[in-house]
């Protein structure tokens, strides 16, 4: 997809972080952007912000985790813009702990975010671009975490590796029906973002039980806030994003030399049938 300006895009989690830096970075191709986030007050900022380079900005309140709220997220861009052509489900959160202990509202969280926020945003976009017959893309946020196993990280790389598998069938499935829109898998590692703040947009009948946090889930707690402390500008991604996208590009991975170690060692244990080995991306 060559030509940007003039198009429609469409970001959630757009209010801050990779979402942001996304918009920015199509809205300074000429885009007309969609921010869609479920924080209002980082929302409306981001899109005056953003409006105030020139850039056309809509900014729509959404909840990825319920597909009515996408549904909407659709008919105001539609409306505003008339169309849509580059779809990027971004929107994303982190809860940690031990597997076996990891309360079930941690899951519930996490995977309906990062997983039900892609399957959604693929549900309600990809039907419109294919109607509208238009050349299109669609970017679906997964992670370094989706290419590689750590512990106490389930939920997240569940819904990482789920997000993976679903975008590389509807690659599949889009190529297989000859449709003129593209798919890329964002595998980003640790960014400078305030993915360890998630916590602040947690539904209130999901939250953890309140006390102080298990020894495992302050430990990966930590390790979040270190990762994401030194973590990569987000706009690093969002260049890499946009090249893949004008190069109709699958795989965006890491270009750090120990996360792309920890996904070989691990494709290597598939291939060899060995038991999984503890690489950390260190």
């Amino acid at each position: 997809m060559e030509q940007l300006s003039g198009r429609v895009a469409v970001v959630t989690g757009g209010a801050s972080g990779i979402g942001r830096a996304l918009a920015e970075t199509f809205g300074r191709e000429g885009m007309k952007v969609v921010l869609a986030d479920v924080e209002p007050e980082a929302l409306a900022k981001t899109a005056r912000e953003i409006g105030a380079t020139g850039v056309e900005v809509l900014a729509v309140g959404t909840d990825v985790t319920k597909q009515s709220s996408v549904d909407s997220l659709a008919e105001q861009t539609l409306a505003r813009f008339g169309g849509v052509h580059l779809v990027c489900n971004n929107a994303g959160v982190f809860a940690g702990g031990l597997c076996w202990s990891q309360p079930l509202a941690d899951y519930e969280w996490v995977l309906g975010v990062n997983m039900w926020g892609v399957i959604h945003g693929i549900r309600t976009f990809v039907p419109i671009m294919l109607e509208r017959g238009e050349e299109g893309h669609v970017v679906n946020t997964a992670s370094m975490a989706a290419v590689t196993a750590n512990p106490y990280a389930a939920a997240y790389h569940m819904s990482k590796h789920a997000v993976l598998a679903l975008s590389e069938v509807l690659y599949h499935e889009l190529r297989g029906t000859g449709a003129k829109i593209g798919v890329s898998a964002l595998c980003p590692e640790a960014v400078a973002t305030n993915i360890d703040a998630s916590e602040r947009n947690r539904p209130a009948g999901l939250r953890a039980q309140d006390g102080a946090p298990t020894p495992d889930v302050a430990l990966v707690n930590a390790a979040i806030r270190s990762a994401v402390a030194g973590g990569i500008p987000t706009q690093v991604i969002a260049d890499r994003v946009l090249r893949a996208v004008q190069e109709n590009r699958f795989y965006i991975l890491s270009d750090g030399e120990a996360w792309r170690r920890a996904c070989e060692t691990r494709l290597e244990d598939i291939r060899l049938a060995r038991n999984p080995t503890f690489a950390p991306p260190v």
